[in-house]
């Protein structure tokens, strides 16, 4: 007997909606029933391979005529070129049943909410998935609200209305195994300790008959914790992981897109066995907790290598760990795909490509640096060259170039390598960072000699890093002769595409802003108004914003002992000199960026 479910659910009905909403033609919705059959055969026989234990006809029951849709990768007819997905089904059937639709965002989840309502097997017999209480109201999210007597259960459960919205079904099934994964894990750690105490960290010693640090690193729930920590980090395209212990909890935060989120508060007594566990896994000293400490760890990420550099601290509460995520994806990029407009690409493709001399790249920490670094090595690297680098630490290893870690507890030193590396016979050298006299004297002496020298200093534009060579104690004329040209950049937030909106702002108010454009009167603009694809924020991804400074003779002549900056920095413009904040307004004109980000990470320079 068919029951409501499988009505609603029919590939008739959904092809219905589907139509109605003008993503499919009567002939697509023809084409699909007719290969319903045939592609859950092919989706079957996938899934057999996989799940090989399950039961054929239990296999036969988890596959969809969404699937079929999703399989066969159908063009939307409202937007040519584009597919439907998973989340545009589910939003389209949400509309059509009047229920609504949630693209489920797990930084915004309760961990305690999430996996204290119900249990995991009721959660996955049902996809069924607490999200927060709401004017006295359950949020629960499903790909099937019509799942009443399921719905009824978890309301005599919680004691509360149930408020069914909803979500794409991969969502919910990835969300279940997550959350109630990483719960069993933190709670199965916590109830090895049956002693109450008080951990005061690094302020004083709380004396204790029995200690708190007995949950012990390789404890396997432990170990399951920070897995889900590393692939949770992954999947949310984290650049940093802050572990970071509080009076009552332990904070665990991720970067994404340059901005901090809060992710779980765990339970303060497990914090030493996550920071031994990660300690273990980068080689570090477990038993030494009074002195920072820098380790790595290599782990595999969709069959790529990627590359965790781990900062150990002192803090107030006990030991603060930052995990630094170096993804090859990020790391390693095609060099034009990073923001550049194709005459700055153009004088920086130049300067990378002179036979010797000191390129520099500068900026602040977290300004895409590194990203700029080895994409420009990894564009310049071919069989016939040889590229050599030095790096506090390695930042990630690439068979391609040979890489040097400093060292200076054993006299290991940027300036010390690089004078002997240039018996390697070297054609390119990437110096990690210049920031003493002796670094930047190699790095000259290295680029008089005949060899390109990469690296970075940390100056707010580009006509002040001649003033910072000059502060270290280069002479003007070896800043003359070795000198090619410096990049001044930074990252800003990219207006998600899915959620981009256009609206105009009057020229003057910009100008109030300190952001002058060229036309007056109404500025088209645009901003996203946050959807699911970005957590609401209106921004997915980064781009970089560039100030390209050939080191041309005119610059030469003005840079001296006593030179101007204001001079120095006039006589760029003039040599067609683009400054950061104007590189920026231009990418808020083009509909990139916004003019919040353009004054967040640029300021007046004139």
């Amino acid at each position: 007997m068919q029951t409501q479910t499988d009505k609603i659910f029919s590939s008739q009905q959904i092809c219905k909606i589907l139509m109605a909403a003008k993503l499919i033609t009567r002939i697509q919705a023809q084409d699909l029933l007719k290969k319903e059959k045939q592609v859950i055969q092919i989706i079957l026989k996938q899934k057999g391979k996989k799940d090989s234990k399950i039961p054929m006809e239990q296999q036969a029951l988890s596959v969809s005529f969404i699937d079929v849709i999703l399989y066969l990768k159908i063009e939307r007819q409202d937007q040519p070129g584009k597919i439907i997905d998973e989340d545009l089904i589910y939003k389209t059937l949400a509309k059509a049943w009047n229920v609504p639709y949630i693209k489920v965002d797990p930084l915004k989840l309760e961990l305690n909410l999430v996996t204290g309502t119900i249990s995991k097997s009721f959660a996955a017999k049902h996809l069924l998935l607490p999200l927060k209480i709401e004017e006295g109201k359950l949020v629960v999210a499903t790909p099937d609200p019509f799942n009443y007597e399921a719905i009824k259960d978890v309301e005599m459960v919680a004691k509360l209305k149930v408020l069914p919205v909803v979500s794409a079904r991969s969502d919910i099934k990835k969300l279940i195994d997550e959350f109630f994964g990483f719960r069993h894990s933190i709670s199965a750690a916590e109830d090895l300790f049956s002693t109450k105490g008080v951990d005061l960290g690094n302020l004083e010693q709380f004396v204790s008959v029995k200690s708190l640090d007995e949950v012990p690193s390789n404890d396997q729930h432990i170990v399951n914790a920070v897995n889900h920590l590393f692939s949770y980090a992954f999947d949310q395209k984290a650049s940093d992981i802050h572990i970071e212990p509080k009076r009552d909890i332990c904070l665990v935060r991720m970067r994404i897109d340059g901005v901090l989120h809060t992710v779980y508060k765990l339970p303060k007594k497990l914090h030493n066995a996550v920071v031994s566990r990660i300690k273990t896994l980068s080689r570090l000293d477990m038993a030494e907790k009074r002195r920072p400490q820098d380790g790595r760890i290599k782990m595999e990420k969709d069959q790529i290598e990627v590359e965790i550099r781990v900062s150990t601290i002192p803090v107030a509460f006990g030991e603060k760990l930052v995990l630094r995520i170096m993804d090859p994806d990020v790391l390693f990029q095609d060099l034009e795909m990073l923001g550049f407009f194709p005459e700055d690409f153009a004088r920086y493709k130049k300067m990378i490509g002179m036979p010797f001399g000191i390129v520099l790249v500068t900026g602040p920490t977290g300004s895409g640096k590194s990203t700029t670094l080895y994409s420009s090595l990894r564009m310049l690297s071919s069989p016939e060259v040889n590229i050599t680098t030095i790096e506090d630490p390695i930042e990630m290893i690439h068979e391609e170039f040979n890489q040097i870690s400093v060292q200076p507890a054993i006299d290991v030193t940027f300036g010390g390598v690089l004078k002997n590396i240039l018996r390697q016979d070297p054609d390119i050298v990437m110096v990690g960072e210049i920031r003493d006299l002796e670094t930047a004297q190699a790095a000259v002496q290295a680029a008089l000699t005949g060899h390109l020298v990469l690296s970075t200093l940390h100056t707010n534009d580009a006509p002040t890093t001649i003033f910072r060579l000059l502060d270290l104690g280069i002479p003007p004329y070896l800043i003359h002769s070795s000198l090619v040209g410096v990049v001044a950049q930074r990252l800003v937030r990219k207006i998600c595409p899915d959620c981009a909106q256009a609206f105009e702002m009057d020229a003057k108010e910009l100008a109030d802003l300190g952001l002058m454009v060229p036309d007056h009167g109404k500025i088209r603009l645009k901003h996203g108004k946050g959807c699911s694809k970005c957590r609401n924020t209106g921004y997915k991804g980064r781009s970089g914003i560039y100030e390209i400074m050939p080191y041309s003779e005119p610059l030469k002549a003005l840079t001296s002992a006593d030179a101007s900056l204001e001079s120095l920095r006039k006589k760029a413009i003039e040599e067609g000199l683009v400054l950061l904040r104007q590189s920026g307004i231009r990418k808020m004109l083009e509909g990139q960026t916004t003019y919040q980000e353009i004054l967040r990470v640029t300021w007046d320079q004139i």
